[in-house]
């Protein structure tokens, strides 16, 4: 049994275990285009992957750093002040998926499904800005 203890956190954690896991891909890109050695050494962030869909990933990730900020910042609010509900819990669960689907389209260049994806996580942190206030 998960010992996590709410939705909201427990959404947190597979958010930030996503987040956490994005760079995965643009390295395993890295060391295919350079090799290990080169990948291993200090990284070269003049000159960007040659796979179009790597350089996706690597703003993909950041995007998430900068959504999983803010999301961070909501869902502890909402724990600490204690406003959990159906609709917390909902939001917390669709904004995971929501940045899931980002990273994932993001990365194919699937412009509408992106900004779509992108925009409902934003939904999300506004109905858990908005708990916080009713």
């Amino acid at each position: 049994m998960n010992n996590i203890a709410s939705p909201e956190l427990l959404y947190l954690a597979l958010t930030a275990g996503l987040t956490g896991s994005l760079w995965l891909g643009y390295i395993v890109n890295r060391i295919g285009e350079r090799g290990v050695l080169a990948t291993l050494k200090t990284p070269d962030l003049e000159t960007p992957p040659q796979a179009s869909w790597a350089r996706r990933l690597i703003r993909a990730h950041s995007n998430a750093m900068e959504n999983l900020a803010v999301f961070t910042a909501l869902v502890l609010a909402v724990q600490l002040s204690q406003v959990n509900s159906d609709v917390t819990a909902t939001a917390a669960c669709l904004f995971f998926y929501a940045r899931l689907a980002h990273a994932i389209t993001y990365t194919m260049g699937v412009p509408v499904l992106r900004t779509l994806a992108f925009f409902a996580g934003f939904c999300c942190q506004i109905i858990l800005l908005i708990n916080l206030f009713i």
